[in-house]
């Protein structure tokens, strides 16, 4: 017992640093990004990317560390289905791909898909292809319609209705509230001199 009260404290100690140095990071780039967002809203959004890496990567990392001991997935096992998904998210994902990526059956793996990550495969791609939707129009002027395809839903229908579910709101409006522009690439090479 006493050798379990000895370590615990180090451990302890080791994760409240490493708390606060992502917690300071974050802080950091938080505020660059609130600083930098009237001046130079490229800047704002790479520190705004920056903070939302670090933080999936803690996330990932208390996931991992807590994800065992839940009786989910192992880390491995969820870096490798993630990154399978993100580098997927355009065509369909089916469970027996994921599975076979996470080595599982497809029923095992499904429920410590979600021990894991507190929600379903299906929910997690939903979410994923949303998140990459959002991103996509933050960053780009293509169409709703080409984004929608080139996150795996059927077509922007299927994204809108996904979308106002998850978020109260049209994509458009979504996209407008950002004041994001949206040009429609209709000109050709000779419209290029017309103001």
């Amino acid at each position: 017992m006493e050798g379990l009260q000895t370590t615990e404290p180090a451990s302890s100690l080791a994760a409240d640093q490493q708390f606060h140095f992502v917690a300071n990071s974050l802080a950091k780039l938080l505020e660059t990004a609130t600083r930098e967002l009237a001046r130079d809203r490229e800047a704002a959004k790479a520190s705004l990317v920056t903070a939302s890496h670090i933080l999936q990567a803690e996330i990932e990392r208390c996931a991992g560390a807590n994800g065992s001991t839940r009786g989910g997935l192992a880390a491995w096992q969820i870096a490798r289905v993630r990154a399978y998904i993100d580098s997927n998210l355009h065509r369909t994902i089916h469970i027996r791909d994921l599975s076979a990526v996470a080595r599982r059956s497809p029923a095992h793996f499904s429920r410590k898909f979600k021990l894991a990550l507190g929600e379903p495969p299906h929910a997690y791609v939903v979410r994923r292809r949303l998140e990459r939707a959002c991103h996509l129009m933050m960053t780009s002027v293509e169409p709703l319609s080409e984004i929608a395809l080139s996150v795996g839903f059927s077509d922007q229908a299927h994204l809108c209705r996904l979308f106002r579910q998850a978020f109260g709101q049209s994509p458009a409006n979504w996209r407008r509230e950002r004041e994001i522009p949206y040009e429609p690439t209709l000109r050709t090479g000779m419209d290029e001199n017309i103001p």
